[in-house]
């Protein structure tokens, strides 16, 4: 299994479009801060990410500029010949999940309970206030 997760903020609202046989994507760039700064090298990685179908619907509605996400996904790299002749390089991930995080500004309104998509599972559990951790009774555990 290849997959990565970055934590970042979005570099400009998304861009949203639907495939020629009716697909819905959505596309936004994500800066991820380096740990560590090379000399003269720039302090983030940006990197490209599309959610698809449902996902992507959700991503559109809810993120824009300076919006603090993380996301899960598949990589997949692509190059190219610059117009000054250097070779360039981009690195994509096809969103299986995204995270909307705290922080970050942007003009969309983060979503409420009522019409937030659900935690990865899709629990309703109550949420520790000090955590933001699910509380989940143990009499319901699956083990």
């Amino acid at each position: 299994m290849n997959q990565h997760t970055i934590i970042g903020n979005l570099v400009h609202d998304p861009e949203t479009g639907t495939t020629q046989a009716g697909v819905n994507w959505c596309r936004f760039k994500v800066a991820v801060r380096k740990k560590y700064k090379k000399e003269g090298g720039p302090d983030a990685d940006f990197i490209r990410v599309t959610a698809w179908r449902g996902l992507g619907d959700t991503c559109a509605k809810y993120l824009a500029k300076g919006r603090k996400v993380c996301v899960i996904g598949v990589p997949s790299a692509s190059g190219w010949v610059g117009q000054d002749g250097q070779v360039k390089t981009q690195l994509e991930l096809t969103a299986d999940e995204v995270e909307f995080l705290s922080g970050g500004g942007g003009g969309s309104q983060a979503p409420t309970d009522e019409d937030a998509p659900p935690a990865s599972g899709g629990s309703a559990d109550p949420v520790d206030p000090q955590s933001g951790m699910a509380v989940v009774d143990p009499e319901e555990q699956p083990f």
